[in-house]
């Protein structure tokens, strides 16, 4: 199949899997594998690569790295399904060619958002580099490079973007930017403006000596303010983080506040931050390459609760064990309240989170097994455990929650390099 124009392809010779029964009375979720190629380098915990869009005819796109011209590179582009269930695929143009990379696990992976006026922005492969911005010319074109568009310096480098679309359709980035010279990697948070298509810088949410800034995610809730989450390591960068944080950002007045209603001023630091996972006894920032073991936090994904407060899954390595736990985190007049979801076993950087109706939807995937892909619930003060992709080898996901009150899915198969649509 070419590359670079929207081949149609039906839904229907397509699903994978009907509503099937499980252990715990629930389902799995209706799978559709996505009729593209997908690249082994299409892996990350901290993306935002899934956006859908409307009621009855909803849209969902699917950002994600496809094979590139050699095995070491990636070419970018976002799968479109429509809500007759076709699929078409959109490429995201760098001049007349094809947006392409080279592979970085974990780093040079897509998120994407999509503007009040229908206009795809997506940020792909930045590992401590210059922008790689890409945003549609037309409602749902393929996006093309707008890079200098961006209000920084020609120094800046970032890492780790994530996005999000206001209820007035204006977009909001999060990403880590690189000041190596000063000894901190701070976090910022910029904000396009759909009425006037440009782009600015709302803040620097957080910054601190000796410390780089991870970001985690971005929601807004019904009342037009935004949540973020993020979390700490040791400068310039570590895989274990450390001390998860939260802050309330109000467009509506310019302020910011912790979970419990108080106002912070900016930026943060680890001492000032409204932190949800605490530093444990033997827990310590260590600057490596590599995992340095003990206790820490290694991804998180955040929703907001039928009231508007904020609700947290994340992973967390408890002190004196050798596996991530998956943990669930929410505010109460007592502040943060954490609760273990799953630790029975190892668990991939994979994790999302949703609200659905009354209760929350934390997902995950497990590190081995013949089935991968998690959805888990409260139950009578615990949690039950559902598998949404039996028999497949799920390892990244990404979670939404639709205008009809139906979370779909973005499943990632590494091992035969196949992406998954579903519904849950």
């Amino acid at each position: 199949m070419k590359k670079g124009r929207p081949w149609k392809i039906g839904a229907a010779a397509l699903m994978l899997a009907t509503l099937l029964p499980s252990g715990m009375g629930n389902a799995a979720a209706a799978l559709t594998e996505v009729p593209y190629a997908m690249d082994s380098s299409n892996q990350a915990g901290w993306w935002t690569p899934l956006e859908t869009y409307g009621t009855g005819l909803e849209y969902a796109y699917m950002a994600y790295n496809a094979p590139g011209s050699a095995e070491s590179t990636h070419k970018v582009y976002i799968a479109r399904r429509d809500g007759n269930g076709e699929w078409s695929n959109i490429p995201v143009m760098n001049g007349s060619s094809v947006a392409e990379y080279s592979d970085d696990l974990g780093h040079n992976q897509p998120s994407i958002a999509r503007d009040g006026s229908g206009r795809f922005h997506v940020f792909a492969s930045m590992h401590h580099e210059a922008w790689h911005y890409f945003r549609s010319d037309t409602v749902g074109g393929a996006p093309q490079n707008h890079s200098a568009d961006m209000p920084t310096p020609s120094t800046f480098k970032g890492t780790y973007p994530v996005l999000t679309t206001a209820p007035n359709g204006d977009v909001y980035l999060l990403i880590r930017s690189g000041e190596d010279a000063a000894g901190y990697r701070s976090g910022q948070l910029f904000r396009w403006d759909n009425a006037a298509s440009t782009w600015s810088k709302v803040a620097v949410i957080g910054s601190s000596l000796n410390k780089s800034f991870y970001p985690d995610d971005l929601v807004f809730d019904a009342n037009g303010d935004l949540h973020i989450l993020f979390e700490w390591s040791a400068f310039a960068a570590s895989p274990l983080r450390h001390e998860l944080s939260y802050v309330k950002y109000s467009p509506s007045t310019g302020s910011f506040y912790k979970a419990d209603g108080s106002t912070v001023s900016l930026p943060l630091t680890p001492g000032t931050a409204d932190i949800i996972q605490p530093l444990a006894t033997t827990e310590a920032y260590v600057q490596t390459g590599s995992d340095p073991g003990g206790p820490g936090v290694q991804s998180a994904k955040l929703a907001v609760d039928s009231s508007g407060n904020p609700v947290v899954a994340y992973r967390y390595r408890e002190e004196g064990s050798t596996t991530f736990s998956v943990k669930y985190a929410s505010f109460g007049v007592d502040g943060w309240n954490l609760q273990t979801v799953y630790n029975a076993s190892e668990t991939k950087a994979a994790i999302d989170i949703t609200w659905a109706g009354s209760v929350p939807r934390v997902y995950y995937a497990k590190s081995s097994g013949t089935d991968r892909a998690f959805m888990a619930a409260p139950t009578g003060g615990g949690w039950s455990q559902t598998s949404i992709a039996p028999g497949k080898p799920i390892e990244r996901l990404s979670v939404e929650r639709n205008d009809n009150g139906i979370d779909i899915l973005y499943l990632v198969d590494v091992t035969n390099r196949k992406l998954y649509y579903g519904r849950n």
